[in-house]
């Protein structure tokens, strides 16, 4: 696990200094290619003014000093040449790799490698010519071997961070799932187990009283169960009402607040079963669930009041959970924004998934 904490912060510097040195080793390989260009420029300009240099020397001999000085120059750029005569026989040889002159057999693969790389030029009265690249094309050659192996390097290493990235975000899902399901099943067991001592301590209590309340509890569980069968699946997409949707929440938390020590009281503002918004309502409902319990957490020990509104306007509708509790100090410039001002509902980790998930899904539609 550390081990592989550590490659995952050792990845964005790696993925940074792969990009410079790709970087870098562009910069130089244009670099490279201009400084040959200007050269390649110079010596075919230096070529042609021999040509002509002799071209123009009224000298008997200058034409063939000319061609002279033209094959030196020629020979001087590096370029690989063997001429050979009609019959196959060599009879001129410039800058052959050391040691294949004088073995035949390396001497024709060598000659056969040079066609692979350029066509043999057939010249009438001299016979066939065989060349090679200049020098500098191995140079070409290796750094775009090198830039082809960053690169790959660069994309490996990327893909590799992107999973590692994805790996992260799944486990945190999951954290934070499990964290989640425990946070929705604790209010139906704990007033499970409330019910179970309250008949421990009532036995004289008949089964119609409490038939009800457990009814509510074991339905509150399957809609749980429900909810998370609905992980992974698409959002729906269908009006719902928000004010029945706040009115069965509240209706389910009201009878489980306390009473006698710290009371809490929960009242709910609506105008009836609408407004009507589009989105899925197991996800809205789950969402304001989440927001009540932290609200009634923030006020456990000290009691206080809770207010529901559900609110309209023409294209518009908000559901409004506030408490009178302590809230969240407000964020400092070091806490990364994570404070919540008072008088809005607390908030902790637990919740993020149902909320998150609603608001994802609430997002996109028109009117809420």
């Amino acid at each position: 696990m550390a081990r592989n904490v550590a490659l995952r912060r050792a990845a964005p510097p790696a993925v940074v200094g792969l990009a410079l040195l790709l970087g870098a080793m562009t910069v130089g390989y244009a670099w490279v290619v201009a400084r040959h260009l200007r050269d390649d420029a110079r010596e075919t300009s230096r070529l042609l003014g021999r040509v002509f240099a002799g071209l123009n020397d009224p000298h008997p001999d200058a034409a063939t000093e000319a061609l002279l000085d033209l094959a030196r120059q020629v020979r001087s750029l590096g370029i690989p040449i063997v001429v050979t005569d009609t019959a196959g026989r060599i009879t001129a040889l410039d800058n052959a790799p050391p040691g294949v002159a004088a073995d035949p057999a390396r001497l024709g693969a060598w000659i056969a490698r040079l066609d692979r790389e350029n066509l043999p030029l057939v010249q009438p009265g001299v016979g066939t010519i065989h060349y090679g690249a200049l020098p500098v094309a191995q140079r070409f050659v290796g750094l775009a071997a090198l830039q082809g192996a960053v690169f790959f390097c660069l994309v490996v290493l990327a893909v590799w961070a992107y999973r590692s990235q994805v790996a992260a975000a799944r486990d945190r899902l999951w954290a934070a799932m499990a964290r989640e399901s425990a946070h929705q099943l604790g209010t139906p067991l704990m007033s499970l187990t409330g019910w179970i001592a309250y008949l421990r301590d009532n036995p004289d209590t008949t089964a119609a009283e409490v038939a009800s309340h457990l009814q509510a509890d074991a339905e509150r569980l399957e809609r749980v169960a429900k909810r998370f069968e609905r992980i992974g699946r698409p959002a729906r997409r269908e009006p719902i009402g928000l004010g029945a949707v706040a009115e069965r929440v509240v209706s389910y938390f009201r009878p489980r607040l306390p009473t006698l020590a710290s009371p809490v009281t929960l009242s709910l503002a609506a105008t009836g079963p609408g407004p009507t918004a589009l989105g899925d309502s197991v996800l809205v409902e789950w969402a304001l669930e989440a927001v009540i319990k932290n609200a009634i957490d923030a006020l456990s020990g000290r009691g206080g009041r809770i207010d529901v509104a559900v609110e309209a306007t023409a294209r518009t509708a908000r559901v409004t959970v506030r408490d009178d509790g302590p809230g969240a100090s407000r964020p400092s410039p070091g806490d990364g924004g994570s404070g919540w001002p008072s008088p809005a509902a607390s908030w902790n980790s637990s919740t993020q998934g149902g909320c998150c998930i609603a608001r994802g899904r609430m997002d996109t539609g028109p009117s809420l």
